[in-house]
């Protein structure tokens, strides 16, 4: 459902897994349905959605549409008993992601949202080196994601009716990444400021946890370092730039010096001295083919397959817990003293 350029991207991803396949294509504008299915191989076209849903062709739907419409999209997916794959945030409200996974476990059908990075090999590998303990126990992660976007009318990054702002589009994945490997916060603090239109031109957030502090970052306002540096007693771990799509991650003995590495910067000069070999550092490389959009579909594969109704993975018990923190942040009056209280039920 979709056809703009993530789910270009997820259809071209589909290509890479000889056991999947684009069956059905449904846009609010037919022929866009019949160019993208043309596209990326062929499949139905669809206008209809009611249609679309009834096709009995299809075995599990990917939303790929603007952030407003993921909520009610996939409870209407559920409830013609579709297995769903809910593009990042699933939902505006954390209430609206319970109701879909209540919803999931009531009809008996799989849902999750589509928080790709966490299926990442390089992911993976630093989610399990840090539990044997190469790094020792973990006292601060580190993270911003941030793309420099200009205020333009019209701008989808920047319309609050269209879910815009810097933490639903970036904040998401810092936030998302920090639960997996740590859980969920005893506390979360931080500020944001806005744009224009009132959404968050940018977000800082603080999570605190009993032993150990996340700072994070996202904004529109800038472009950013893009690494995610964990540190703890004995080194530190970083999913290096942009570590949202991370092919290498790095390890260094010396947690004050991987921290020094973290706040250089992306030019070319920076990145030749992170990569000198020194005595304590070395880097392993993760590559993959494609955007990396084909490992969280061979994950849906496999827990439709099994009958399961979520991904341990990525349960939607995350994806509300991650909308519970943005939620509390944009709360607050902004730090430049604008209050937003926009609608989150749009």
């Amino acid at each position: 459902m979709g056809t703009g350029t993530i789910a270009g991207l997820f259809a071209a991803d589909l290509g890479l897994l000889p056991q999947a396949r684009l069956a059905a294509v449904h846009s609010r504008l037919l022929a866009k349905a019949q160019g993208f299915a043309a596209r990326f191989g062929g499949g139905a076209a669809y206008g209809d959605e009611a249609a679309f849903l009834a096709d009995p062709a299809i075995e599990a739907v990917y939303i790929a549409t603007p952030n407003q419409f993921h909520a009610a999209q996939a409870l209407r997916a559920i409830a013609a008993g579709k297995p769903v794959l809910v593009e990042k945030p699933a939902a505006l409200r954390s209430g609206d992601v319970e109701a879909i996974a209540q919803a999931a476990r009531e009809r008996g059908v799989f849902a999750m949202e589509a928080l790709w990075s966490r299926f990442l090999p390089a992911v993976r590998a630093i989610r399990e080196q840090i539990a044997t303990g190469r790094i020792g126990e973990v006292k601060r992660i580190r993270a911003d994601l941030s793309y420099a976007h200009p205020q333009e009318p019209g701008s989808r990054f920047f319309d609050p009716a269209l879910g815009g702002g810097a933490a639903f589009d970036l904040g998401v994945y810092p936030l998302s990444l920090t639960l997996h490997l740590l859980g969920e916060p005893l506390a979360v603090g931080g500020c944001w400021v806005a744009a224009a239109t009132g959404v968050d031109l940018r977000s800082e957030f603080r999570l605190a946890y009993p032993d150990a502090v996340a700072e994070l970052s996202c904004g529109f306002d800038r472009n950013g370092t893009n690494r995610f540096l964990v540190t703890g007693t004995r080194g530190a771990l970083t999913l290096e730039a942009p570590f949202l799509k991370a092919q290498r991650l790095s390890f260094d003995a010396d947690a004050g010096r991987a921290m020094a590495a973290y706040g250089r910067g992306r030019g070319f000069a920076p990145r030749l001295l992170d990569r000198l070999p020194r005595p304590g550092r070395s880097s392993e490389v993760f590559a993959f083919p494609g955007n990396g959009l084909q490992f969280q579909a061979q994950a849906v594969m496999a827990a439709v397959r099994a009958g399961e109704t979520s991904c341990a993975t990525m349960p939607l018990a995350g994806s509300a817990a991650v909308l519970r923190i943005i939620e509390s942040m944009l709360a607050q009056p902004s730090a430049d003293g604008v209050d937003q209280k926009r609608d989150r039920s749009r």
